[in-house]
């Protein structure tokens, strides 16, 4: 899917809003609220009073991964004769995903003149990088055969300390300097054991405070935490995702299960004209949240403790079987993202929300304003009392 709006050049959030003005906080940004295709404009510390009792919002835990590390290729074609090798050229190395075999999933890019970085062609096999501290990472082969941008490289240390002492946090151009990695933890990172984490911050989950939670917390909502090491994104191309680790504990499965029993309680009573607005909807916080959640679910929509790797891309075709609604930012137009929304609000709300977005001059990208789509219950309640007559 593709959105027919053109995201002006300005709309694209450059620092976080923290940083745009005195007394801002993380839950400063704004929030477009679609039901269906109704849209309304809120501040994203409404989301209490836009939510009700017994509402599940699914979080992922996935803590932010400093995944930039700083490289040279090395040249082994001069001087093999006295076993030399010659520095190349600079190159900046993204770490995406830690694979079953101990290889990692990397992306190189040439670096630019503003501190970012530049799409550059991948491998061939055997290209070597010469990392801090002597490391050398070899490019063996590449994840996919449609495309060379991500590779599997051998990379004989510790990667995630080598991201610790070495890495900062992936940035791209639309940015206007580099940030610490605090600027893209969210409030429900918690550290993997084995020191993994996202390549790229689940964003949609950063405008959250430990405040906003608390109120949530009183109103009812409750929070069930799932897993999605997100891998790197592809900004220039617009890929789909690649196999990504996840998991689904057992207690957030029985939860996200009670909800969505209880709300099927609530709909068979609209089904016999006694329409009662109870019944918590199961809302996914982020595309990875939903993509953890729905690669847990089996035909029948049960939600079963989970975990391993993900290959699942959820388009309208496939459809959702556990989320109602979906709390997310706001992605480029040919974003393949784009296809989940769609699956799970329909093409007119994705279409009429964006028009209003750019409309409205929201912001884009990790750091910029949210997007909150809901089902459209006035809708559902007038079919079933049509129905009823």
């Amino acid at each position: 899917m593709t959105v027919a709006v053109r995201v002006p050049e300005g709309l694209h959030a450059a620092l976080p809003v923290e940083q745009r003005g005195r007394g801002l906080r993380r839950d400063s940004v704004r929030l477009l609220v679609s039901r269906g295709t109704q849209v309304s404009h809120h501040g994203f510390g409404e989301l209490p009073h836009l939510l009700r009792a017994g509402d599940l919002l699914v979080v992922n835990t996935s803590p932010t991964l400093a995944a930039a590390v700083d490289g040279r290729l090395l040249d082994a074609r001069g001087d093999q004769d006295k076993g030399h090798v010659r520095v190349h050229a600079r190159v900046v190395v993204h770490f995406s995903t830690l694979g079953e075999d101990g290889r990692w999933a990397v992306e190189l890019r040439d670096p630019d003149e503003r501190g970012t970085t530049r799409a550059r062609a991948g491998g061939p096999a055997g290209t070597e990088v010469e990392l801090p501290g002597g490391v050398r990472l070899v490019c063996e082969e590449p994840l996919s055969a449609d495309s060379a941008r991500l590779w599997w490289a051998r990379v004989p240390t510790d990667v995630p300390r080598l991201l610790r002492r070495h890495g900062r946090p992936i940035r791209y151009a639309y940015t206007e300097r580099d940030q610490p990695l605090s600027v893209y933890q969210t409030v429900f990172a918690l550290p993997s054991a084995d020191g993994t984490g996202s390549a790229e911050m689940p964003s949609a989950a950063r405008p959250f405070t430990a405040r906003l939670v608390a109120r949530l917390v009183s109103r009812g909502v409750q929070f069930a935490p799932v897993r999605l090491h997100t891998g790197v994104a592809s900004p220039e191309v617009h890929e789909p995702p690649y196999p990504e680790r996840f998991e689904v504990p057992e207690a957030s499965a029985r939860l996200i299960n009670a909800v969505r029993a209880g709300r099927e309680r609530a709909r068979s009573a609209s089904l016999e004209g006694r329409w009662r607005e109870t019944g918590g909807r199961v809302v996914a916080v982020g595309t990875t949240a939903v993509r953890a959640v729905e690669s847990a679910a089996g035909p029948d929509g049960v939600v079963r403790a989970a975990a391993g790797r993900t290959d699942l891309v959820v388009t309208p075709e496939r459809g959702v079987r556990v989320v109602d609604g979906l709390l997310t930012g706001l992605h480029e137009p040919e974003a393949s993202h784009l296809l989940m929304l769609e699956a799970v609000a329909g093409r007119a709300a994705v279409e009429r929300g964006y028009a209003e977005a750019v409309r409205h001059l929201y912001l884009w990208h990790e750091f910029g304003d949210v997007h909150l789509l809901l089902p459209d219950e006035f809708a559902h309640r007038e079919h079933c009392c049509s129905n009823s007559w």
